[in-house]
């Protein structure tokens, strides 16, 4: 198994929650990764992604200012802190792993695709 989420649950509109993907370190040296969110009846999307080169960080305009990825090296572990939680946050988030560099298309609408390898997500209620 190559990327191990963990830390979804259910939370109230304006808290925080900080999700986990322990990575393998062979993928952790190596690839950006991702995170993906899925809202029910809606598209998988790209929120925020962390490149493996130099730790440049992007976000999709919908989590900006909110959410914040982060590299533990220690623990080879990518961290999602999310703040100010809202209701429309709700759904499956998922890390991902891609080699190459992407810079901000991995937040572009259709990047799920080109992805490498998957962790098999964790869910996130948010509740008004």
């Amino acid at each position: 198994v190559q990327l191990v989420e963990s830390g979804g649950g259910l939370v109230q509109a304006g808290e925080s929650l900080r999700l986990s993907c322990v990575v393998s370190k062979h993928i952790f040296d190596n690839y950006n990764i991702a995170w993906f969110r899925q809202a029910p009846g809606k598209e998988r999307e790209g929120i925020a992604c962390i490149a493996v080169s130099d730790a440049s960080t992007y976000y999709a305009d919908s989590v900006k200012g909110r959410f914040t990825i982060f590299r533990d090296h220690a623990k080879n572990t990518v961290h999602l802190q999310m703040n100010n939680i809202q209701p429309e946050d709700t759904g499956v988030y998922n890390c991902a792993a891609v080699t190459g560099f992407w810079g901000g298309r991995v937040v572009a609408p259709g990047s799920a695709d080109a992805m490498d390898y998957w962790g098999k997500g964790t869910l996130v209620t948010v509740s008004s």
